[in-house]
């Protein structure tokens, strides 16, 4: 690498090649507990570089060969770091605009679904831990929850030769701008969305019981509100389940965002009652979601589990309605950084002239375990 620094593109290419290469991390560890590089090393030397300490990083060896790649959160204090190691010898270079770049990196995986004709692929943004999908059936594809470029979705179907007919919206998103609206403008796809009146853009409205067909596969929509008043999930041929915020793995959507504490008790008694109809699906049923709350490694493993796994392993599946809100209200996690302006420009279906990555860095927070 004759280069100083990498972009974000060039080091993902590398973890999808399996290349050898170590990541080190300089950040505070307080920055780093909110989100990391899937693999990382982690040394707190952000402080030793910007004072110039001269034995900042003297101690550090690279756990394997190939490159070292330095990390901070903007990419700054990262370059020093790099030059610290190239000095001593190594092969060094800084991640241009550090985490906040790094937030629009992606992985993806094939999600089994062996009762229907369709193709799923799991689109995994590891640097934000948004979960978006492709499904296939036919030579037609539907993209569901697109929280990436467009032109990303548009070589993932174009390999094995899909057109995309539909881009869908579980609901409207607060930790990421959607790229629904852009990925349709590209592709002529028709924009769906569960029923609201928070959008002020033209779409194609889904109620309960409809049925989206993709090729010869169908998606059929559950009315699922208490995340927010319109989430929906979509059962696409009662094989997989796409569950938005509603249910995650181990966890399950807050009421809160953009609502007042009463409104928000009042969805969280609506999330309890949508989660008790999701439950009385069979319990083979794939329950993929639409974020994550850890970096996704470059493994090429879904993020699934079965409808049975996630009632096991979620704590507030198994409690009464009272015992359920109660449990809300009392963990409702902090807020997701600049959640208002990412809703407002989400119902507006418009993307910021600046670069999206300055609202959206930084961990989801759409969860309640």
């Amino acid at each position: 690498m004759s280069s100083p620094t990498i972009s974000t593109e060039e080091l993902r290419q590398l973890f999808d090649r399996g290349a050898q290469v170590t990541v080190l991390d300089v950040r505070p560890t307080a920055e780093r507990a909110e989100w990391a590089i899937p693999g990382s090393v982690h040394l707190d030397a952000y402080d030793a570089l910007r004072r110039g300490d001269p034995n900042a990083l003297g101690d550090f060896r690279p756990p394997t060969g190939g490159p070292v790649v330095t990390v901070c959160a903007a990419g700054k204090t990262s370059r020093l770091a790099a030059e610290r190691l190239r000095a001593r010898g190594m092969e060094a270079v800084s991640l241009e605009g550090g985490m906040r770049a790094w937030s629009v990196a992606w992985n993806t995986a094939v999600v089994p679904c062996p009762s229907s004709t369709a193709r799923i692929l799991q689109v995994r943004r590891t640097g934000k831990g948004c979960l978006s999908y492709i499904v296939a059936s036919d030579g037609e594809a539907a993209v569901i929850d697109a929280s990436l470029d467009p032109a990303v979705y548009v070589a993932l179907a174009g390999r094995p030769g899909w057109r995309i007919r539909h881009v869908i919206e579980t609901h409207v998103h607060a930790d990421h701008l959607s790229r629904a609206r852009a990925l349709a403008g590209d592709t002529g796809a028709t924009v769906f969305l569960p029923e609201t009146d928070r959008v002020s853009f033209t779409y194609a409205p889904l109620s309960g019981g409809d049925v989206v067909a993709v090729g010869s596969s169908q998606l059929r929509v559950l009315r699922t509100p208490g995340h927010t008043a319109e989430s929906s999930c979509y059962l696409v041929d009662e094989c997989a389940l796409f569950t938005g915020d509603t249910l995650f793995l181990q966890a399950v959507g807050r009421p809160d965002l953009e609502a007042t504490p009463d409104e928000a008790r009042r969805r969280a008694r609506l999330l309890y009652r949508s989660l008790r109809r999701l439950l009385e699906l069979p319990g083979e049923t794939a329950v993929l979601p639409a974020h994550t709350s850890a970096p996704v490694a470059f493994d090429g493993k879904p993020i699934v589990g079965t409808l049975r796994e996630v009632r096991q392993r979620t704590e507030l599946l198994q409690a009464g309605e009272a015992e359920f809100v109660e449990a809300i209200m009392k963990r409702i996690p902090p807020t997701p950084p600049n959640h208002h302006r990412i809703v407002a420009l989400n119902e507006a279906g418009t993307l910021p002239d600046t670069d999206p990555t300055e609202l959206e860095a930084g961990a989801n927070r759409c969860a309640v375990a």
